[in-house]
Formats: C-alpha cells, structure tokens, sequence
C-alpha cells in the first residue's frame, strides 16, 4: 500500500511538473515561429515598393542597377554565386571535417585529442573579418600559381577552364569558406561520433575488425545524421557570410561555372559592398536580395531535413 501510494504521489508530481514545462517548450517554439515570420514579413515589406520600380524581371535579370534612373536589378547571377561558392566550401570542408573529428575521437591520444578540441572550439570563434584579411592578404596572392596549375593541366574541366585565371576568385573565396565552416562541422561530428555506445565498438573489434572497419561498421553509420547537420549548419554559415567573401570576391554580376577567373560574387557580399551608397530603392533591392538568401536557407534546411526523415538507416542509427 505504502509503495502503490509512493509511486501515485510520484506520478502526480511528475504530472504538475509537466504541465509547466510543456507550456514552456510550447511557447519557446511558438516564439521562434513568431521571430522567424516577423522576418520574413519585414523583408516582403520593405522589398515591395522597390521591386515594383523595377523595369525587369528581379528572378532572371543579371544586371545589378538599383539605383539607376530606371532601376534594372535581378537576383539571378548573386543567388548563383552564392550557391555555388558555398556548395564547393562545403564539398572541401566536409571530408576533412569528418577526418578531423574521427582523429580526435577515435585515434588521438587523450591529452592530444582535448588540445585539438580545444583548437577547434577556438577556431569556430574567430570572427569573420579575421578570415578575409587572412584571405586578402595571404590566400589571394598564394592561389595564383595553383590555379594555374589547375587551368592548365584541368582546364578541360568546366571548373577550372577560362581564358584568365587571378587570384581573387570563386575558388578563393570557397577555400576561405571552407575554413571558416571547418571547425564548425568538425566539434559537431566529434560530438556525434563521441556519443556512439561503446558495445557496439567493442563488438565489432571483438569479431576481428579493425579499428577503420569499426569506424565503418558502427561509427559512421550511427552518426550519419549528426554530420549531416553539421554539414548543413556550415551551409547555412557559408551562404550567409558576409564580410569575408566582400572583401574576396571580384563583384562582378556573371553566371559562369570558371571558378578561377575573374568572376563571382554572393547575395550577403553584395549587400555589404552596396548598402552605404544605395538610394531608397537600392535599398529596397538589396533587402529583397536578403529576403531571396532567407528563402534559400529555409528551403536548404527543409531539404535536410527530409533527407534524415526518408532515409530508415539514419533513423534507426539515430535511435
């Protein structure tokens, strides 16, 4: 009797205990929700007025002209150049991430994987000035000569082709993305490979696998689903960068896949190098522009995802 009363007096409590934490839970995703819709409602806002003084269409147009007499703007080769600048960061960035976070879990002793954590952590703090100075100072001049190599001896690649090859381009500004998005994967995937059961590590090492086939078997498959928001989380950072890749990209308004000539230039880039001289309308374009680069992250976290939920093997190795 004394024990059936205990365990209702614990589930009476633990019920009062949920109400409140479950109205708070609410009301934080709620808030969320707000926020992100209070965004979005600014940028249609603002972005209206100026897209109806536009002489052309805003999705396909190439020119950036906002401020003219007959403001011609459209999103088509800044939603290009963002994409693409970002996909190729984090195509550089995601193996070596994922090598670096296996090293760190897995293979470094453990006084040197705390130390590496730690510079990781630290790395992942670094404002984004640091970087593009770094960039314009250093990668800018250093990646003359290696894209010529790769111009060529692969400028039959589309990547790599085009008559001009300089140093402030879009596989520049990739290389310093993939920096900056690095760290970011790498202490999330270390997380995510950290949290795997040690049962499953042993077994596979106890029926004779070695310790990659281990990693294979048991660790990646199970932390598949962290890596992949890791992966997406550092899009998100890439697109959305600003002041590195201004300082980087030549801002010019071209679509073309040559990533080593003098071509390329992002939505967030643009804004920062257009914002001080804009007129009330370029204003209005560049906030338009902002609202393009919103929907572009949602849709690429949606994405994301979809592709977790799909998939059973990610689910079930998340389970």
């Amino acid at each position: 009797m004394r024990r059936a009363a205990r365990r209702r007096a614990v589930g009476i409590g633990g019920a009062r205990g949920d109400g409140p934490f479950r109205f708070a839970a609410t009301a934080a995703g709620a808030v969320l929700l707000a926020i992100m819709a209070a965004i979005g409602a600014f940028l249609v806002v603002k972005a209206v007025p100026a897209l109806r003084a536009n002489t052309t269409n805003f999705l396909t147009e190439l020119t950036w002209q906002p401020n003219a007499t007959e403001p011609v703007f459209g999103i088509g080769a800044l939603a290009f150049g963002t994409v693409l600048s970002s996909f190729l960061a984090l195509v550089i960035a995601t193996p070596v991430a994922v090598g670096v976070a296996l090293f760190i879990s897995h293979y470094a002793p453990r006084r040197l994987a705390s130390a590496l954590g730690y510079v990781v952590d630290l790395l992942a703090a670094v404002p984004s000035v640091v970087y593009g100075l770094w960039g314009i100072a250093f990668l800018v001049p250093f990646m003359l000569e290696p894209s010529r190599f790769l111009n060529r001896y692969l400028g039959w690649i589309p990547l790599f082709g085009g008559d001009q090859v300089v140093g402030r381009s879009m596989l520049t500004a990739a290389l310093v993305l993939a920096i900056m998005i690095l760290p970011i994967i790498a202490a999330i995937s270390r997380e995510v490979f950290l949290q795997v059961p040690k049962a499953q590590e042993e077994a596979a090492l106890a029926l004779g696998a070695t310790r990659w086939e281990m990693i294979r078997m048991s660790v990646l498959p199970f932390g598949r689903p962290g890596v992949i928001s890791a992966a997406m989380l550092g899009l998100g950072r890439a697109m959305g960068e600003t002041i590195a890749v201004a300082l980087i990209f030549p801002a010019t308004f071209t679509v073309t896949f040559q990533v080593l000539g003098p071509n390329g230039n992002s939505i967030a880039a643009n804004i920062a190098n257009g914002f001080g001289e804009a007129t009330e309308t370029g204003r209005g374009a560049l906030i338009a522009s902002g609202l393009v680069l919103f929907l572009i992250t949602l849709l690429v976290n949606m994405g994301a995802r979809l592709v977790i939920a799909r998939r059973k093997e990610y689910a079930r190795a998340a389970a």
